[in-house]
C-alpha cells in the first residue's frame, strides 16, 4: 500500500484520501464489539471499561468533561485493567454501551499524532520498509500509532523522562505527537465518541509492536511540518520551542 501512495496535483497525500474513503461509520462495528475487544485482550492489551457518549455529551454526566467518551469510568483502571478474556466477555456484554481504555507503559506505548501528520508519516514509512504495527484513527483528528514499551528499568536513573510522555490530564499541552507510556492510556477500537464519530483500527492487532524508537523520528518530522503549517503567529514562540522535545 506506501509505496503506491503518493501525493496528488493538490499536495494531498492519496493515503489521506484512502483513509476518508474507508472510515466505516461507527455503528458499522458494533456488531463486531465483543470480538475486536477480546482480539485486543489476546493480543496483550490490558483493557479496562470507559465512558461513551451520551448525545453530545458524556455518560459520566460530568458538566463540561474534558475528555467526553474517553476516560476511564473508575479511578482504579490501572489496577483494573485486565487481558482476561473471561472478564472482557463481562464487561463487552454487561456495559453494552461502553468504551474500553488500555492501559499504556506495561506491554505497549502509543505514540499519538494529528491525523494529517500522521498520514504523512505512514505513507512514507510504509514506502521504505520500515515495519509498522497496529494503527488506529481516533476520531477523525488523530492517529494512534501501537508500539512495544520502553518497560521499567531495573535503575530507576536510567529511566529516561521525555517532555513527550504524555499523561491524560496533560493532554491539551501536547497538540503535536503525545507518547503514552507509564500512568497513560488511551481509547481502544472499536469506540464511540460524540458527533457521531468513533475509533476504527486501520491496521490491526495482526502487525507485531514495534521499538517505539523506529518511528519515533519519522512521526516527529512530520508533526513538526504539521506545527509548522498550522501555527498561528502568536504561538510562534511555542513553535520555535517545540522541536527541543525531541
Amino acid at each position: 500500500m506506501g509505496a503506491g501512495f503518493g501525493r496528488n496535483g493538490g499536495g494531498q497525500s492519496r493515503l489521506s484520501q484512502w483513509l476518508r474513503a474507508r472510515r466505516p461509520h461507527p455503528a458499522a462495528v458494533e456488531d463486531d464489539r465483543e470480538e475486536l475487544l477480546v482480539a485486543a485482550a489476546e493480543a496483550g492489551l490490558p483493557l479496562a471499561p470507559a465512558a461513551y457518549p451520551a448525545g453530545y455529551r458524556c455518560s459520566c454526566e460530568r458538566i463540561g468533561c474534558p475528555t467526553p467518551a474517553r476516560h476511564p469510568v473508575s479511578f482504579a483502571w490501572q489496577t483494573q485493567s485486565t487481558t482476561d478474556r473471561s472478564q472482557i466477555e463481562r464487561w463487552a456484554r454487561n456495559q453494552p454501551d461502553a468504551n474500553f481504555i488500555t492501559a499504556t507503559g506495561m506491554v505497549h506505548d502509543v505514540l499519538d499524532v494529528p491525523l494529517e501528520a500522521g498520514s504523512s508519516a505512514l505513507e512514507n514509512l510504509l514506502a521504505a520498509g520500515i515495519e509498522v504495527g497496529p494503527v488506529a484513527d481516533s476520531g477523525g483528528d488523530r492517529m494512534l500509532f501501537f508500539t512495544a514499551t520502553r518497560g521499567t528499568p531495573e535503575d530507576e536513573d536510567e529511566w529516561w523522562p521525555c517532555e513527550l510522555d504524555c499523561h491524560p490530564e496533560t493532554m491539551d499541552a501536547h497538540p503535536g505527537l503525545r507518547w503514552h507510556c507509564r500512568g497513560s492510556y488511551v481509547l481502544v477500537p472499536p469506540a464511540r465518541l460524540p458527533g457521531d464519530l468513533g475509533l476504527t483500527w486501520i491496521r490491526g492487532l495482526e502487525h507485531p509492536l514495534p521499538d517505539p524508537l523506529t518511528l519515533l523520528e519519522p512521526l516527529t518530522d512530520a508533526c513538526a511540518r504539521y506545527m509548522d503549517a498550522h501555527d498561528s503567529p502568536e504561538d510562534e514562540d511555542e513553535a520555535a520551542a517545540w522541536p527541543s522535545r525531541r
